[in-house]
């Protein structure tokens, strides 16, 4: 009870220092044994006006202490240019309210995090550099990484629980057992930042496995376990080190979903089990994830099995976690809470559930069609052959490419390697799509009466791998185009990051009305705001901007039908949505609805 004891008597006042410690058995609080019940939650990927509420929910639901992730490259989008002050970007903004909750902080900065975001959360900017070694002693990888962390250590130097802030402990790397065995890698991590003052003790995170423990591990380190259910868990973690003490540091309430899939719904029996155990034997926890959010725009990442051994993430990031995509407590919620609960001392309770975000459903909008692709393609680059979005600078979005064809004219193209989901034309017309998750590569062409036949190839990168040894992903086309053996040279190629800037300065226009690819757009009227969810049930496979907020991706596959839309995106009066869909050939109309 002396843990939980620890909850309502040890609230970060901001006015007062702590100590933060490690024993051999024990994380200690001033000297005394400390019990960290943690949630996760990722700043970027809630609304900033919402964080508050979030970290009010988890403290509701018996949490002492917040964990995040920092996503290197959405502070870092292009090289050299940090922001940290914007929006969802301001890390020590979000720090900050934890400890006005009363709450500390476990800091998780990478440089990679995994998280099923967009490359693990290394900037794409990397990749543009060939033949680069990332999670290792790479020069070019340590010299992006030595920058990364100055920038970040600055932020949150003065938020350590050393300084009188709420950060009790930072993570080195992340389940670096997983993918590789660089000790030199790790220590240098270390290294970096101690000599940036970050003087509190640190954590590593890997699966509960001897192999994994040791090439993961950092001596000095408290050691996470991904997760930590049972006695022979935390003994794994003894025998790799028994000076430093060891704690569930991903309990997970809930799971990720591809495209394609059923929704994953773990159930409550699970996770209130090993919370259950957590709690008797007073080891401390952190629920990956309490609460998800939403991979806005183009940060969702992928992993790398299925049948063409790539798996890309849907867009909302619920995770089937306790407090749900839009910030609402779920029977698992209330579980944990009472469960997490039934631990306090005679006569304390928990704070109040705080209460749900509002929601508004939006009656039919009826889009029309706008514009094409076609007619806003910028300035074209040549190239003897293909390359992939990074060798132009390119991020995310959209890449078209574009040959004559010479010699063979018709019969089997194969694509080497297509990098994700592409459709495909020929003279202007639509002949198919090719698509990475399936394993297509291939694709017939059919014989035409003109001359010298248009080849274009219109891809669209789903999101880089962000787990184990495929994480190098490059997007596009990676290698080749082959037409029955004969390479396919000279090539005309149009970057399409289709940026939020881009989509709000496009024009009007008719002139390519019936090829795919194309624009829709709607005024929509609001007497007042409200989360809502954009229903995308009439539309294939596409974008969505809502007053110039990219909502992410949608896909006719599934499971996730539906886009978040948070009410602070949205305005009084008049609202504008637009939609890019690769295969929609009219209009259709979409509406507001209030869940998932």
């Amino acid at each position: 009870m002396l843990a939980l004891s620890c909850w309502m008597g040890q609230a970060v006042q901001a006015q007062s220092k702590h100590a933060f410690a490690l024993s051999k058995t024990d994380f200690l609080l001033d000297g005394k044994p400390f019990q960290m019940i943690s949630g996760e939650m990722h700043p970027a990927r809630i609304p900033h006006e919402y964080w508050r509420h979030r970290i009010q929910m988890a403290k509701a639901m018996g949490c002492n202490t917040i964990a995040a992730y920092v996503f290197w490259n959405y502070h870092e989008p292009v090289k050299g240019q940090f922001d940290f002050s914007t929006g969802n970007h301001n890390i020590a903004e979000f720090i900050k309210i934890a400890q006005q909750e009363g709450m500390w902080v476990l800091l998780r900065p990478g440089p990679y995090v995994c998280a099923e975001w967009e490359f693990g959360g290394l900037p794409p900017y990397l990749l543009q550099t060939p033949d680069i070694k990332v999670r290792c002693m790479d020069p070019h990888y340590m010299e992006a990484v030595t920058r990364y962390v100055e920038h970040l250590a600055a932020e949150v130097k003065p938020l350590l629980v050393t300084n009188g802030g709420p950060v009790v402990m930072m993570q080195i790397e992340n389940e670096y057992g997983s993918y590789g065995n660089d000790k030199t890698y790790l220590n240098a991590l270390k290294d970096l930042w101690i000599k940036q003052g970050i003087n509190i003790p640190f954590y590593t995170a890997d699966g509960p496995t001897s192999y994994m423990l040791e090439a993961g591990g950092v001596d000095g380190a408290a050691i996470g376990l991904d997760s930590g259910g049972s006695e022979a868990d935390f003994e794994a973690a003894k025998k790799q080190n028994p000076n430093v003490p060891a704690f569930s540091s991903e309990s997970y309430p809930g799971w990720l979903t591809h495209w394609g899939e059923q929704w994953q719904r773990p159930g409550i029996e699970g996770i209130s089990k090993e919370v259950k155990f957590l709690m008797d034997t007073k080891r401390s926890f952190n629920l990956y994830v309490i609460h998800g959010g939403t991979n806005f725009g183009y940060t969702a990442g992928a992993n790398s099995g299925g049948k063409g051994g790539y798996e890309p993430d849907v867009t909302s990031y619920d995770y089937d976690a306790p407090i749900n995509e839009q910030g609402s407590a779920t029977p698992k919620y209330q579980a944990l809470r009472q469960l997490i609960g039934s631990y306090l001392p005679k006569g304390k309770k928990l704070p109040p559930v705080p209460a749900p975000i509002p929601t508004i459903t939006i009656p039919a909008i009826n889009l029309t069609s706008f514009t094409s692709v076609w007619d806003h393609l910028p300035q074209a680059v040549q190239t003897p052959q293909p390359k992939p979005f990074e060798a132009f600078g390119q991020d995310y979005g959209f890449m078209l490419y574009k040959t004559t064809l010479i010699g063979h004219k018709s019969g089997k193209l194969t694509i080497r390697d297509l990098h994700d989901y592409a459709t495909v034309f020929l003279n202007g017309k639509y002949i198919g799509k090719l698509d990475r998750c399936l394993g297509e590569k291939t694709i017939d062409i059919p014989a035409s009466d003109v001359k010298d036949p248009v080849l274009e190839i219109l891809v669209e990168g789903m999101g880089r791998i962000n787990f184990a040894e495929a994480i190098i992903d490059r997007k596009g086309i990676t290698d080749r185009v082959v037409l029955n053996g004969m390479t396919l040279m000279n090539w005309e190629v149009y970057g399409l990051p289709m940026t939020e800037k881009y989509v709000q300065e496009l024009t009007p226009s008719a002139s390519n009305a019936a090829k795919p690819g194309q624009f829709y757009k709607a005024t929509f009227q609001l007497d007042k705001t409200g989360d809502t969810y954009i229903d995308m049930s009439n539309y294939k496979k596409g974008i969505v901007w809502v007053n110039g907020h990219n909502l992410g991706r949608y896909w006719e596959i599934g499971p996730q039908k539906r886009l978040y839309c948070p009410a602070p995106w949205l305005k009084k009066g008049e609202n504008t949505i637009v939609v890019f869909d690769l295969h929609q050939e009219a209009a259709a109309p979409v509406s507001g609805a209030t869940a998932l």
